[in-house]
C-alpha cells in the first residue's frame, strides 16, 4: 500500500511537472507573439511619424515660398510686419 501511494504521488508530481512545462512553453510562445506584434506596431508608428514629418516639411516649404513671394511683391509691408513681429516678441520675452 505504501508503495502504491508513493507511486501515485510520484505520478502526480510528474504530471504536475509536465503541466508546468507545457504552461511555460505556451507562455514563451505568447511572449514571442507579443514581441512580434509590438515590432510591427512600432514599424507602423515609425512609418506614420515619417509621413507626418514629410507633410510638415512640405507645408513649411510652402509657407516659406509664400513669404518670399510676399516680400518680393510688397517689400515695405513685409518689412513693417517683420518689425512689428520683432517688437511684439521682444516685449513678450523681455524681463521687464
Amino acid at each position: 500500500m505504501a508503495t502504491a501511494k508513493k507511486q501515485g504521488s510520484e505520478a502526480e508530481l510528474e504530471a504536475s511537472k509536465q503541466s508546468a512545462r507545457e504552461a511555460l512553453e505556451r507562455l514563451l510562445e505568447a511572449k514571442d507573439h507579443f514581441r512580434h506584434a509590438a515590432e510591427i506596431a512600432g514599424l507602423d508608428a515609425k512609418a506614420e511619424a515619417l509621413d507626418q514629418l514629410v507633410k510638415g516639411k512640405d507645408k513649411a516649404d510652402d509657407l516659406t515660398r509664400y513669404a518670399v513671394e510676399y516680400a518680393k511683391e510688397k517689400p515695405a509691408q513685409a518689412l513693417a510686419i517683420a518689425f512689428l513681429g520683432g517688437y511684439i516678441l521682444s516685449k513678450i520675452f523681455s524681463r521687464d
